[in-house]
């Protein structure tokens, strides 16, 4: 006997033959699902009770961007102080370069330091060929114990990148990881992927999550590639520093610190009521690193440690880590 949904396709095809798509009437369909918890996620304990886990994210990739000294043909364009920047094919662009190289020489710096006097933890996103050219930097990360999860080998857009190339890549970027940081990464976030990225994480095995998502405020499964259950861990574009480098996005400080602070705020909120959820901030070296800037991430990182055990700080595997072991498909939990 024909679902409900097949019969309204089926009268959808016969009645408007014009507009008619197979995919109508889908929640899910291509890898995407818009009906998610459907408004009843799973009843959430986060460690110590928190009501919000807080998670940063700090995205290195500076020495990793597009550049004819990387072997592109053009340069970077994006996200930088010249906003609106176009790329220059076959030429290099003197002042985008020196704007990165800030990132890597100045502002990841400012970070550690700051979140090390802070005694905040936080997931890296590191790109594979940024890292491989600051081994201080990996070493530092090492050191204060963060996370180092993969960002790629190259902070490209893998739109139209052959499947071989990116799969070359996942790898190449692994074994860097080995290299330097000692341990391989179980965090992936390619950053601007295409439909098929999630399917070579999937593929190459040692993965325990991938963050190539917007979708949610808590993370979800996806059985979409493989025969076990993937973890997605959703990141985010709205609580992130690029919005410096953006059209009517942040202009100061106080914006920053103050669009963050309401974003925590609501989420606890909505914690207390009964549902936890988590929150991820983006951070980039070469923009929330300049001072003006990191002061706001400062007085924030403040705030949100005076809201004592109601937020969780932790690293984005720890999270990965709670969801398998309290919230792994239950058709599955013998096989963990």
């Amino acid at each position: 006997m024909k679902s409900n949904e097949s019969n309204r396709r089926d009268d959808h095809s016969s009645s408007y033959p014009l507009s008619a798509h197979p995919n109508d009437g889908k929640a899910s369909y291509g890898g995407r699902d818009v009906s998610g918890y459907a408004g009843a996620p799973p009843r959430v304990h986060w460690p110590g009770g928190a009501k919000v886990a807080l998670n940063l994210v700090l995205n290195y990739e500076e020495g990793g961007e597009n550049c004819l000294l990387h072997g592109d043909g053009e340069s970077e364009k994006l996200l930088s102080e010249i906003v609106g920047a176009g790329a220059i094919a076959g030429q290099r662009h003197a002042n985008m370069e020196s704007l990165y190289d800030y990132g890597s020489r100045a502002g990841f710096w400012r970070l550690r330091d700051l979140l090390v006097r802070k005694g905040v933890p936080c997931t890296v996103f590191a790109v594979g060929m940024a890292l491989e050219r600051n081994p201080a930097a990996a070493a530092a990360m090492v050191e204060a114990g963060w996370e180092v999860a993969s960002h790629g080998y190259r902070w490209w857009d893998y739109q139209d990148v052959e499947e071989d190339v990116e799969r070359e890549h996942i790898r190449r970027t692994v074994r860097i990881h080995q290299d330097l940081v000692g341990v391989r990464p179980v965090g992936m976030y390619q950053g601007k992927p295409n439909v098929n990225t999630r399917k070579l994480v999937v593929e190459e095995g040692g993965f325990l999550y991938d963050s190539d998502s917007y979708a949610d405020d808590l993370p979800y499964w996806t059985r979409e590639h493989g025969d076990r259950p993937h973890l997605v861990v959703p990141y985010t574009l709205s609580e992130n520093d690029m919005r410096f480098a953006s059209p009517n996005g942040f202009s100061n400080a106080g914006e920053f610190y103050g669009y963050l602070k309401d974003s925590l705020d609501y989420l606890a909120e909505e914690g207390r009521r009964g549902s936890p959820k988590m929150m991820s901030v983006g951070l980039h070296c070469r923009l929330v690193g300049r001072p003006g800037r990191a002061k706001g991430l400062e007085d924030f990182l403040d705030y949100a440690k005076s809201l004592g055990s109601d937020v969780w700080i932790c690293r984005r595997d720890e999270i990965a880590s709670h969801w398998y072991q309290n919230h792994y498909p239950d058709d599955l939990k013998s096989s963990l």
